[in-house]
């Protein structure tokens, strides 16, 4: 479990570290154990810091203020390195309102709830991964508080964007006997989520995804099993199939993926069934790269839409973040994006059209959203960023602008 910096350690997290540290050393031992090895492997480790400063100011029309927020996010860690196979990591995160400019509401964690539009970057000190590792030229083993990613992050990711990002208590098992093939599996028993330890979940998780190389292209197939771990009968099981591919038509090159999920979601005593597709195709013309994109959440008969509540929700269906929840109408997203380098950084242009997949006579028109980056570096060390979203609601919702500026840097 999370803790903020008036919370205790979690003692089932300090358990389950410690337990995989006695293991880690115990087989070791078992092998070819010394002293000096495993001291070795210790001064072998790295450390790392991370830090971004990020002002962010939310405007909509409806009763809330408008927001803003200056935070200041440190993410510190130390990585053993390898001792028959056996290493360790540890990271802390903490993130600061600075200079007093934290006027707006983080609703799970009681901050100014109610009053200002929301920005979800509490205040929070906390263990951000705290894993012990086995690894040989083809397994890895982690066991403990981690980062996960599975493929785009549609379903499984680690939401970064936001100060506090998410991770998960959770055992994983990686296969990968080739370049070709790789096989991942993970139980997650905690979800860490993005709101410091307000709104951390336990869950009863199993992921699993196979993956293979061809000469053209990469096929993947995948089963996310989620279930909170409640009284309630909440299963969400999605199963699906991802195509990316390359080809060239002439001297043009050309980016293609399509990928179809299936979904079936308990609620209560009922059980709601829907699907999931997306498909995208892109090039590059004299420096200037193109995407369409096309991106639908099915909805069962209006009641109930495919959903992604371990994604990394804020890369997709437009930043201003209106859809983190899919409506129960579903979603259609046709996008259309542009990007370059401009003044030795990138930007980066995205339109999107939304539309619900089942449409009533009073929702069909969700709306459409221009989003704008341009991001360089400064000093070759430092990265430097600012964005735009610009929502404009139709049949649901309201107008809604968002501003983000950041400067960040590791080392």
């Amino acid at each position: 479990m999370k803790f903020a910096s008036h919370s205790a350690f979690s003692p089932n997290l300090l358990a389950l570290s410690i337990s995989a540290s006695i293991m880690a050393g115990t087989l070791g031992s078992a092998n070819t154990a010394h002293a000096d090895t495993i001291h070795d492997a210790l001064s072998a480790g790295t450390v790392t810091t991370d830090v971004r400063l990020r002002y962010e100011g939310v405007s909509q029309d409806n009763a809330a203020k408008d927001a803003d927020a200056l935070t200041f996010r440190t993410r510190l860690g130390y990585t053993s390195g390898a001792y028959e196979g056996f290493s360790f990591t540890v990271e802390m995160e903490d993130n600061r309102v600075v200079l007093g400019q934290g006027d707006y509401t983080v609703g799970p964690t009681g901050f100014n709830p109610g009053v200002y539009s929301v920005i979800a970057d509490p205040e929070f000190t906390e263990l951000d991964q705290g894993f012990v590792q086995y690894k040989n030229q083809a397994l890895t083993l982690k066991v403990g508080r981690q980062v996960i990613t599975l493929d785009n992050h549609r379903f499984v990711g680690h939401v970064g964007w936001r100060q506090d990002r998410q991770t998960f208590d959770a055992a994983t098992v990686i296969y990968a006997p080739s370049k070709q093939l790789k096989a991942q599996y993970s139980h997650i028993m905690q979800r860490n989520r993005i709101f410091a330890e307000a709104a951390d979940l336990d869950s009863n998780d199993h992921l699993l995804n196979i993956s293979y190389s061809t000469s053209i292209g990469k096929f993947t197939g995948y089963a996310y099993l989620l279930e909170v771990d409640n009284t309630t009968n909440n299963a969400l099981d999605t199963y699906g199939v991802s195509f990316n591919g390359s080809s060239k038509i002439n001297d043009l090159g050309i980016k293609y993926a399509l990928e179809y999920a299936t979904q079936s979601n308990e609620n209560g005593m009922t059980e709601y069934d829907t699907s999931y597709l997306a498909a995208e195709v892109s090039t590059s013309i004299s420096g200037i790269n193109a995407k369409l994109g096309y991106e639908v959440l099915g909805s069962d008969d209006g009641n109930s839409a495919f959903t992604t509540p371990l994604a990394t929700l804020h890369k997709f269906n437009g930043w201003s973040d209106q859809f983190l929840a899919t409506p129960a109408q579903g979603l259609v997203d046709a996008s259309f994006t542009l990007s370059s380098k401009v003044a030795g950084g990138n930007i980066l242009a995205v339109y999107h059209d939304y539309s619900a997949d089942e449409s009533s006579s009073t929702v069909d028109d969700l709306g459409s959203e221009i989003n704008v980056q341009y991001t360089t570096k400064l000093a070759g060390k430092y990265a430097l960023g600012i964005k735009y979203a610009d929502y404009n609601a139709k049949d649901i919702k309201v107008d809604a602008q968002k501003v983000w500026i950041w400067l960040a840097t590791k080392f």
